[in-house]
C-alpha cells in the first residue's frame, strides 16, 4: 500500500464502515419502537372496550381501572414517539456527518493528488520542454528555407536587376496604351421601318429652256 493510501485509505473506510453500522443499528431500534407502538396501540384499544363493556354492566369499579391501564398505554406509546423522534434526529445528524466526511475527504484527496502533480512537475521541467520546442522549431524553420533556396543557374540571377526590368516593360507597356489613338465609336446603322422608308425626291419635268441650255453646252464641248 502507498503512503498516500495509508495516509488517507484507512481513515476514510473506518468513518464510513463505523457510520453504516451506526446507521444499521439505529434503524433496528427505530423498528423494535414502532412495533412495540402497535402493541401498546391494540392493548390501549383493548382497554378501551372492556371500560364500555363495564360501563353497560354497571361495574363503575373495573371500568376506571381499564380506562387507567389505557391512560398508562397511552403514556407509553407518547413516550415511544418520543424516542423514535430522537432516533430520527440522530440518523439525520449522522447522515449529514458522514456526507461532510466524505466531502472533506474527498478535497483532502484532491488537493493531495494535485500536489503530487506538481512535484512530478515542476517549473524547470516545464522551461526545459519549452526551450526545447523552440529548438526544434528553429531548426524545422532553417531545414525549410534550406530546401526552398534557389539552385543551379537560377541562384545567379540578381533579384533586384530582375524587379527594375519588370517595371521597365510595365512603364513601356503604359506608354504604348496612352500613345495608340482613340477609335471612333462604331456607327450603328439606324432601322426604319419598311413602311416608312423616305419617299425619294419625284423626277422634275425638264422645260423647253431646260432642252435649250442643254443643247448650247454641248456645242460649246465640241
Amino acid at each position: 500500500m502507498s503512503m498516500f493510501n495509508r495516509i488517507f485509505g484507512k481513515p476514510k473506510e473506518q468513518a464510513n464502515s463505523n457510520a453504516l453500522a451506526t446507521l444499521d443499528k439505529l434503524n433496528e431500534t427505530l423498528d423494535m419502537l414502532e412495533k412495540k407502538e402497535k402493541v401498546l396501540e391494540k392493548k390501549a384499544a383493548a382497554e378501551l372496550e372492556r371500560a364500555k363493556e363495564f360501563s353497560k354492566a354497571k361495574n363503575k369499579r373495573a371500568a376506571i381501572q381499564s380506562l387507567k391501564r389505557k391512560k398508562l398505554y397511552e403514556q407509553q406509546i407518547e413516550q415511544l414517539g418520543n424516542f423514535q423522534l430522537r432516533i430520527h434526529d440522530q440518523m439525520i445528524m449522522l447522515e449529514a456527518a458522514k456526507a461532510t466526511t466524505e466531502t472533506v475527504d474527498a478535497l483532502r484527496t484532491g488537493a493531495a493528488a494535485m500536489k503530487a502533480m506538481q512535484k512530478a512537475t515542476n517549473i524547470d521541467d516545464v522551461d526545459k520542454t519549452m526551450d526545447e520546442i523552440n529548438e526544434q522549431t528553429e531548426n524545422m524553420k532553417q531545414i525549410q528555407d534550406a530546401l526552398s533556396a534557389p539552385l543551379g543557374a537560377s541562384a545567379d540571377f540578381d533579384e533586384d536587376e530582375l524587379e527594375a526590368e519588370l517595371e521597365e516593360l510595365e512603364g513601356a507597356e503604359l506608354e504604348s496604351q496612352l500613345l495608340e489613338p482613340v477609335a471612333a465609336p462604331p456607327v450603328h446603322p439606324v432601322y426604319v421601318p419598311a413602311n416608312k422608308q423616305p419617299a425619294r425626291p419625284a423626277p422634275q419635268k425638264t422645260t423647253a429652256e431646260d432642252d435649250e441650255l442643254a443643247a448650247l453646252q454641248a456645242e460649246m464641248a465640241l
